[in-house]
């Protein structure tokens, strides 16, 4: 009997409030070519109340309940689930956040860690793993399991792209070995799924990796990363069927240590360090992929310039103003 009152008077989840839309983001929002998609790397900031959220939204229900308002903002269509880096979501998890969103929305999915670290860094949540060689590194049949099959049955056609990002490695595999390994591994997993790879090590940028991702129909994820050529020089060495769709991740400037701008530009409530520069080059570049009719999926970090849903609203101006340059 308890169990069935529990039912009956349950209440519905609590909700954020969305902050109301500006008519200056409206205005360019209408303007963006609909097959332009911007967002963020996650949600779940307090220095965003009033600008994705009110500005009495409880800060600490962001993370489990503020990606419906986040999704009412007009230039957020998108975002990245960071989360799944570090531990692989669930079924389950992943479809309540698709049931937070309107069918247009897309996700960038970042696969576990497990799939693409060779070797695990010496930091101490590593515990005794920390510089053993991963056994689950190119594993096709962990990654099916754990990764794409979740992603794929719970967000459907709401799943932008599914990434495997490759960080940073001093002891990185012979960029012709890395090549034929990932063509490997990728031929491997399940078809029909937007797969994108992301390096960070300049060496591995070569052309038999590009060979890989031509052989098996996966994109580049052209990222602004400190270390890596710029997005326009890297969109250069890939042909077109390597970047189609078009994804980009504006992490950082040139030269920059994530940890050192994440604490100096915290609490990511506005832009503190303005890179008009980076803007232009990725909004020429997002504006000739929408002129070829290549869909363009672009996510922004606060470490890029302070405010990443600041940040949105200049690159989407910058993308319109590029648009009709051309």
């Amino acid at each position: 009997m308890r169990e069935q009152q529990a039912t009956l008077f349950e209440l519905p989840a609590p909700e954020i409030e969305a902050a109301a839309p500006s008519p200056e983001h409206l205005a360019v929002a209408a303007r963006l070519p609909a097959s332009v998609r911007l967002g963020t790397m996650s949600w779940s900031f307090p220095g965003w109340r009033g600008l994705v959220y009110g500005k009495d939204a409880p800060t600490g229900s962001f993370a489990n309940l503020g990606l419906r308002a986040y999704a009412r903002h007009p230039l957020l269509r998108a975002v990245e689930l960071d989360r799944s880096y570090y531990e692989p979501l669930s079924e389950a998890t992943l479809r309540s956040y698709a049931e937070q969103v309107p069918d247009d929305f897309r996700f960038l999915v970042k696969a576990h860690e497990a799939c693409s670290v060779r070797r695990y860094p010496t930091h101490a949540r590593y515990g005794k793993k920390r510089g053993e060689l991963n056994p689950l590194y190119l594993d096709a049949a962990y990654a099916t399991d754990a990764v794409v099959g979740p992603a794929q049955r719970a967000l459907g056609s709401k799943l932008g792209a599914l990434l495997f990002q490759f960080p940073p490695s001093a002891d990185a595999a012979d960029p012709g070995v890395f090549a034929r390994e990932l063509a490997t591994f990728l031929s491997r997993l399940p078809s029909r799924v937007p797969y994108a790879v992301e390096l960070r090590n300049v060496d591995l940028f070569g052309p038999r990796y590009v060979q890989s991702l031509a052989e098996t129909g996966a994109v580049h994820c052209h990222n602004a990363w400190s270390a890596m050529p710029s997005v326009l020089a890297q969109a250069k060495r890939v042909p077109p069927d390597a970047r189609n769709p078009l994804i980009v991740r504006w992490l950082l400037r040139p030269g920059q240590a994530y940890a050192e701008a994440r604490d100096r530009l915290r609490p990511f409530d506005r832009i503190t360090e303005e890179d008009a520069a980076q803007r232009s080059v990725l909004a020429r570049l997002v504006a000739k992929a929408a002129a070829h009719g290549v869909p363009a999926l672009v996510l922004i970090n606060n470490k890029a310039e302070g405010c990443a849903p600041q940040s949105a609203f200049r690159l989407a101006q910058a993308i319109v103003d590029a648009g009709a340059a051309l």
